[in-house]
């Protein structure tokens, strides 16, 4: 009953099997791979974009920080949700690998930026000289770390929006599998066709031991990336054994089903969430539930061996009927049968 994060899944055994093919002979370090060479070629094909750039990296928090230090200068603010995982839970390496950036908090709803706060904070940015931050990217995330999905329409607006600045967007895509899978459009549609300029392509939430993809659509925006990644020391020698699990998540479609089944999984949670009364905090648009039980149901889960979140309010308070908001996450590998043990300690 473990529904604390997709971080603390099983890897696919697709892709474990990959990593036994690819541990055998010889290979080329630093990504001159031969399998190195399949994952940009397949990557290029899923995209749509012949001509991408693609660079692998082991966390989430290098990709995201290594493109935005080849999107942002030292003296530049990077525009940003309150909520963004830049933000909260990067220990200001975005800051760090910038050289000094600064990060520029817009106010959310659910997770989500708007154009209108949006571009408040641009106006409001890079207009006192030598004496402010100057403007620089837009980093949205998708899906949002409150579990919702912006619209290929709201992604436009915000891209828009910036290139009417002359600023560039990049999408922090950790769960970007998962906003796929919900809204059923390709990944083109979702990134370089709406103005989004460079993408990190999650891939250890969603079944993999860990590797993230960082992509360019504009091979100019790229040039420092290398160079950025080895100073970082985010640079494998053995890339192989990255190349040979980015591999396997993309034959096949593995990213996707692997994604659909979290959202399918996580869809059948909140039906049983809702069935036992509890109270939704926002849309369940893919894998993340915010959703609130009274105290004395999540003692009552908690003492069952039940793991996840209460995000808000005390567990050991002393009112049992005081709702309390917890976060439940599923991924792939989550079965129907560990739901309903869950929602069985529930309901009684």
């Amino acid at each position: 009953m473990f529904f604390a994060s997709d971080n603390a899944g099983m890897s696919h055994p697709e892709v474990m099997q990959a990593l036994l093919d690819a541990n055998s002979g010889f290979a080329m370090p630093y990504g001159a791979d031969a399998i190195m060479a399949e994952v940009t070629s397949k990557i290029r094909t899923i995209f749509e974009a012949p001509e991408a750039v693609v660079h692998l990296v082991a966390t989430g928090t290098a990709a995201n920080s290594l493109i935005l230090a080849c999107l942002a200068r030292p003296f530049d603010t990077i525009f940003c949700s309150d909520v963004a995982h830049i933000h909260e839970d990067e220990c200001n390496a975005p800051e760090f690998y910038t050289g000094g950036a600064k990060l520029t908090l817009i106010p959310t709803t659910d997770g989500k930026m708007s154009p209108q706060f949006l571009g408040s904070a641009i106006r409001g940015e890079g207009n006192r000289g030598v004496h402010g931050p100057q403007r620089g990217p837009i980093s949205i995330t998708q899906l949002t770390e409150a579990g919702t999905i912006y619209s290929l329409d709201e992604i436009a607006a915000i891209t828009g929006l910036a290139k009417s600045y002359g600023l560039k967007t990049h999408m922090d895509g950790a769960r970007f599998a998962n906003a796929i899978a919900a809204l059923g459009c390709t990944p083109a549609e979702m990134t370089w066709r709406v103005g989004v300029k460079a993408l990190s392509f999650g891939g250890t939430k969603n079944g993999l031991l860990g590797v993230e993809a960082a992509i360019f659509f504009d091979p100019s925006d790229a040039a420092e990336f290398e160079l950025r990644r080895k100073r970082g020391a985010h640079l494998f020698s053995k890339n192989r054994f990255l190349a040979a699990q980015m591999l396997a998540y993309l034959t096949d479609n593995l990213w996707l089903s692997s994604a659909t089944s979290a959202n399918e999984n996580t869809a059948y949670l909140a039906e049983g969430l809702a069935k036992a009364g509890a109270e939704f905090v926002g849309p369940v648009d893919a894998n993340i539930i915010f959703a609130s039980l009274p105290r004395a149901a999540h003692q009552k889960l908690k003492e069952a061996g039940a793991v996840y979140h209460v995000m808000v309010g005390d567990l050991d308070g002393e009112d049992p009927e005081e709702p309390l908001i917890a976060r439940f996450v599923c991924d792939w590998s989550i079965s129907h049968e560990m739901i309903d043990q869950f929602l069985d300690i529930l309901r009684t």
